[in-house]
């Protein structure tokens, strides 16, 4: 007997998982991307990512919790030590857009497709993760020193995603 995929249960097309199940990683490369803020910082945010993404799977969301799960297996695991790789797009303002718009696409689907609860829970781990995301290294400052938890372009960012997403 052939197990049928996850998402089947819910009742989307591979396609359409494929959005939901890229969409969190997509989310934590924009919110890093929107203040260029040096290496360091960088691996930080991915790092704070990579745990809220991992955090999903704990979710009392089925939808949230598979999503996670099947992310989770595909780009590393932080409980086993392992990092997500660094996504540095070339065009950040135009990556950010991009992810907006996915992020439109994926409300308009969830809607269709999943009740309330369940699709609230998915927008809102998504605005999770970009607030840990940004909140996770400081920029500006001198020498690690001064600056702000959260710069303008990132506190932008993650307001544009939320107000997309109606969370």
């Amino acid at each position: 007997m052939i197990e049928e995929p996850a998402y089947t249960g819910f009742g989307f097309s591979d396609e359409e998982w494929g959005l939901l199940v890229g969409l969190p990683q997509s989310v934590l490369a924009a919110a890093s991307a929107a203040e260029s803020d040096g290496t360091k910082a960088t691996m930080a945010e991915s790092a704070a990512g990579l745990e809220g993404i991992s955090a999903g799977r704990e979710s009392a969301s089925p939808l949230v919790a598979a999503v996670a799960g099947e992310l989770v297996t595909r780009v590393g695991d932080p409980e086993a030590g392992e990092e997500l790789p660094l996504v540095t797009p070339d065009d950040p303002r135009g990556y950010a857009e991009d992810v907006l718009a996915r992020a439109k696409e994926a409300t308009t689907l969830l809607a269709a497709k999943v009740d309330e609860g369940e699709a609230g829970a998915y927008r809102h781990w998504l605005v999770e993760i970009a607030d840990q995301v940004v909140g996770a290294a400081s920029s500006g400052g001198i020498l690690g020193l001064g600056g702000s938890v959260v710069s303008p372009s990132e506190r932008r960012f993650r307001d544009r995603l939320s107000q997309v997403l109606n969370d």
